[in-house]
């Protein structure tokens, strides 16, 4: 199995190749373009010198060739070769003597041979070091009245000083331990993310309890902290849907039993008219409750998905307002409840039928939750680029512990909401409607002393 591991290396000695690769051809323009001819005109001059001394200060060819074999010595090989090709050492031997006849004529007859300049071996510029009688310099010596040709080319412990060595073990050293602390680095970057790996094995099977023991300062702790984030956020979502199926099936269930008991006691033919009438009416009720607690399920199932075709179009939210409360005057009256308005005109767009829905849930709220003579107030006014609508009443409020999920699915907050016939969506509706308008809403209440509930839209 291929691993990042695996490719972070892999990867980074490629680059290391590459890199010596680039710079090895760069070095064989360089030495092929202008250190070759130098390092030849060198060679040949130092030939040349030597010559010059051994012409002017040594008659004989034996003090000739002692003084050769002393500046052999100081890191050079040479070889002298006569008119019959005989030919003798000075200094370390060549790996291979071989020399052409013509490179012999061409110094012999009095002219300069350039065997390094025009030496050339498969390996390039390693051919400067190669340790053969043709990649030297050779050049014209008379000697007792004999035509010599001296071929001399440095050592290669000359061309390799201390100097060279040093660099040389230090880009070496500098080589083993980039890799070595590529290596190490590279194991140090995998190590969280196989631990993220197991995380998200972990998740997956629905362990959110997993532990991540990743504390990092840099992208990969930020990537960490996000998993954590994600974590916390599915867990609270597993529990939120399991939740959510629960309260469902409770939500159907009561009112299914409730029309199955009393159909059955309908289809007895016991009841008398009076009963008949009420067994009726609750089945009435509670096949009502079920297609609202229905309506609303769908509803809410498409604005999660996404799928709610928005109609939008210049709704004036004052009139709206009016609409509900025209609606819903006969429960003010029947409650006792009094209710005040001001309402600025006010324009936004938006889908006039789902603002309707945010509008009818927040007022009902508000009567289903205000004791009888209590007092509700509805303000509506544009306030900074947004629509501001307020919602009071003095019911008997939410305490702070509450407060933060009273918008989540079936949530109610105690007995006495439960008795209130509501289906626990409401207010998860609102917010998710207001939130898709780009707006907000937010809660202020006080328990027993009422809620005020603000939605903030966007003109």
């Amino acid at each position: 199995m291929r691993t990042l591991y695996k490719e972070f290396i892999v990867a980074t000695l490629f680059i290391l190749l590459s890199s010596m690769i680039i710079a090895f051809a760069l070095a064989n323009t360089v030495y092929f373009a202008f250190t070759k001819e130098k390092v030849d005109r060198q060679n040949v001059a130092v030939a040349e010198e030597i010559i010059s001394s051994v012409e002017q200060t040594h008659d004989s060819k034996k003090a000739a060739e002692g003084y050769l074999d002393t500046i052999a010595k100081l890191g050079y090989q040479m070889v002298l070769v006569d008119r019959l090709g005989n030919m003798k050492s000075f200094g370390d031997d060549f790996a291979d003597s071989a020399l052409s006849d013509e490179a012999v004529q061409t110094v012999l007859n009095g002219k300069v041979f350039h065997g390094m300049r025009n030496f050339s071996d498969r390996f390039l510029m390693m051919s400067h070091f190669s340790n053969k009688l043709e990649n030297t310099v050779g050049a014209p010596l008379q000697l007792e009245g004999e035509s010599y040709g001296l071929f001399l080319r440095p050592t290669n412990k000359m061309l390799f000083s201390d100097m060279h060595m040093v660099i040389a073990g230090f880009v070496f050293t500098i080589a083993i331990v980039s890799i070595v602390g590529v290596i190490l680095m590279t194991r140090k970057l995998i190590r969280p993310i196989t631990q993220l790996t197991e995380a998200t094995k972990a998740v997956a099977n629905e362990n959110y309890d997993y532990e991540l023991r990743i504390s990092r300062r840099d992208e990969l702790g930020q990537l960490a902290q996000s998993f954590h984030s994600m974590q916390k956020q599915l867990a609270h979502n597993d529990k939120a849907r399991k939740t959510f199926i629960n309260n469902v099936s409770h939500d159907f269930q009561s009112p299914l039993m409730n029309i199955q008991g009393y159909a059955e006691l309908l289809q007895s033919g016991q009841p008398n008219e009076e009963d008949y009438q009420e067994y009726a009416s609750i089945i009435d009720r509670e096949a009502r409750h079920l297609s609202s607690l229905t309506k609303q399920l769908l509803l809410l199932t498409s604005l999660d998905q996404g799928a709610y075709p928005l109609k939008k179009k210049r709704v004036c939210i004052n009139q709206q307002l009016k609409e509900v409360i025209r609606k819903i005057q006969w429960l003010l009256e029947e409650k006792g409840i009094e209710l005040s308005y001001q309402l600025d005109e006010c324009y936004i767009t938006a889908d006039e039928e789902l603002l309707l829905n945010v509008w009818e849930n927040l007022l009902s709220n508000a009567i289903k939750y205000t004791n009888e003579s209590g007092r509700i107030q509805i303000i509506c006014r544009a306030a900074k680029g947004n629509i501001e609508v307020l919602i009071k009443d003095t019911g008997i409020g939410i305490e702070k512990a509450h407060q933060e999920e009273i918008f989540e699915r079936f949530y109610r907050v105690d007995e006495a909401r439960k008795k209130k016939d509501g289906t626990g969506l409401g207010l998860s509706i609102v917010k998710e409607i207001v939130e898709l308008h780009g707006g907000k809403i937010s809660l202020e209440s006080e328990s027993g002393e009422g809620s005020s509930f603000k939605v903030f839209l966007p003109e």
